[in-house]
């Protein structure tokens, strides 16, 4: 059996790679899955238990447990679910966890055409035989600025100072963890945001998927 399309996104939080990832699956009818949503889901399982995010067997119970329906609650989305998925996801045992779900979802996506996965170690570590690798990126104080903007659209009351100095301790976490360390992939395609709107920077990158899988 021929194996379906794989398109791997990766980068820091606010660079733009979730929208570009949603977008891409849309046009090309691939299924798309957000896979920092399954660490936002295991860091907030985690506090709903009473316990600290950074707690590694706290943090291993909740993401053995995990409910992928739980992946629909808008808390997931929140200002208190990023900085809990950067701490879950520094655990080893909480990666190995979720290695399985996010592999069988590349190999057998539901729609059964192709699948796009965004996240932070997709073409390093989940699926480095993807046929087009994305690596998405912008300076912090631009991730800052959108992921303040959006936040304060929901009633946040974090301040863009906040916002940055979160965004700043999240990639120190993700890029220093000695497990699937935030970084880009040999052989990806980089694209910085920093001076793009989203028309732009999804039209660039669906330009590469093109390109490397003729659609």
């Amino acid at each position: 059996m021929k194996r379906l399309p794989v398109i791997a996104i990766d980068g820091p939080a606010a660079s733009g790679k979730g929208t570009i990832a949603r977008r891409i699956a849309a046009t090309l009818g691939f299924d798309h899955l957000d896979t920092g949503l399954l660490y936002r889901g295991v860091g907030m399982a985690v506090i709903a238990a009473g316990k600290d995010p950074a707690d590694a067997v706290a943090a291993t119970a909740a993401a053995q447990g995990f409910n992928p329906a739980s992946l629909d609650d808008p808390l997931l989305r929140s200002d208190v679910a990023g900085p809990a998925a950067s701490k879950v996801a520094a655990v080893p045992a909480v990666r190995e966890a979720l290695l399985a779900f996010q592999r069988r979802f590349a190999l057998a996506p539901p729609g059964g055409r192709g699948a796009v996965l965004d996240g932070r170690d997709i073409g390093t570590v989940i699926c480095p035989d993807a046929d087009v690798k994305l690596y998405v990126t912008a300076t912090p104080e631009i991730r800052a600025r959108r992921r303040y903007l959006e936040l304060a659209s929901q009633g946040s009351p974090l301040s863009e100072t906040d916002v940055l100095a979160d965004i700043e301790a999240r990639d120190r976490r993700d890029m220093s963890r000695p497990v699937a360390p935030l970084g880009q992939a040999p052989d990806a395609h980089l694209l910085d945001t920093s001076d793009l709107d989203i028309e732009t920077a999804v039209a660039r990158a669906f330009s590469i998927v093109r390109a490397a899988i003729g659609t």
